[in-house]
C-alpha cells in the first residue's frame, strides 16, 4: 500500500516543484564593474593616485549620508589592510541640511590641526549621525568633539571662506567627474580606474588591480648610442 501511495504522491510533487520553479521571478544579474567604466562617469582624467602611489581608493562622500556611513569603516579597513591611501572629496547632496556645515568643520580641523584629526572628525560624523537631526545638532556634536580632544573650538569655523572654498572645488570635481551618488568609490591605479559599486567588492577591486601594477613590465632603462667616431 505505501508503494502505490509513494507512486501517485512523487509525480505530483515534482509537477509542483516545476511549476514553482516556472512561475519564479528572475534574478537580475549583478553589475560586475569593469576597468574604465563608470556608469555616469565623464571626465575621468582627475582619477589618479597621489603623486608616489601605485594605486589608491577615491570616495566622494557626504557626511550626512548613510551609505557613506556603512561605507567608511570598510573603506578605512581597506586601506589599512593593503597600506593604500584614501583620497577623500566632499560631495555635500543638497537635501542634506548639515553636511556641508559638517565638511567645513572637517576641513578646519584637517588643515588647521592634522589630518588624522580631521578624519578622526569625519568618521566621529558617520557613528554618530543618526543622533544628528538639524545644524544645531552638528553643532552640538562639534563642540562635545573639540572638548573631548582637547581642542579649542573657534568662534566662526571659517572667516575668510577658505574651507567653504576647498569643500565647493571638490564638488565642482566631482560634477565634472560626473558623480550622481554618494558615496562614490574608485579604486585606481596610475593606467586604470575601477568604479565599486558595491562595498562588498572593494577588496577584490584591489587585488585585481594590485595584481596587474605587480604584472606591469618595469620601464627599460634607455642607453644612449654612442656617437660615430670618424676614422682618420
Amino acid at each position: 500500500m505505501r508503494l502505490i501511495e509513494i507512486k501517485h504522491i512523487r509525480p505530483v510533487a515534482v509537477a509542483a516543484i516545476a511549476l514553482l520553479l516556472a512561475v519564479a521571478p528572475v534574478r537580475a544579474q549583478r553589475y560586475v564593474p569593469k576597468p574604465n567604466e563608470g556608469e555616469t562617469f565623464k571626465d575621468t582624467s582627475m582619477l589618479k593616485p597621489p603623486a608616489g602611489a601605485k594605486i589608491a581608493i577615491v570616495v566622494f562622500e557626504d557626511l550626512e549620508c548613510p551609505a557613506c556611513a556603512s561605507s567608511y569603516p570598510v573603506e578605512h579597513q581597506a586601506a589599512s589592510h593593503y597600506n593604500i591611501p584614501i583620497v577623500r572629496r566632499d560631495f555635500p547632496l543638497p537635501m542634506h541640511i548639515w553636511s556641508f556645515d559638517a565638511a567645513i568643520w572637517a576641513r578646519y580641523l584637517q588643515d588647521k590641526v592634522s589630518p588624522k584629526t580631521g578624519d578622526d572628525y569625519r568618521g566621529a560624523v558617520f557613528a554618530a549621525q543618526r543622533g544628528i537631526a538639524s545644524k544645531d545638532d552638528m553643532l552640538n556634536f562639534t563642540r562635545k568633539f573639540f572638548q573631548t580632544h582637547r581642542l579649542q573650538m573657534p568662534f566662526v569655523a571659517d572667516p575668510t571662506g577658505q574651507f567653504k572654498k576647498e569643500v565647493e572645488a571638490d564638488k565642482a570635481v566631482g560634477d565634472r567627474l560626473g558623480v550622481q551618488y554618494t558615496p562614490s568609490i574608485t579604486v585606481v591605479t596610475q593606467h586604470e580606474w575601477v568604479h565599486v559599486t558595491e562595498i562588498d567588492d572593494l577588496y577584490a577591486t584591489i587585488d585585481d588591480l594590485l595584481a596587474k601594477t605587480k604584472s606591469e613590465p618595469s620601464a627599460a632603462k634607455t642607453i644612449p648610442a654612442k656617437k660615430a667616431v670618424p676614422h682618420p
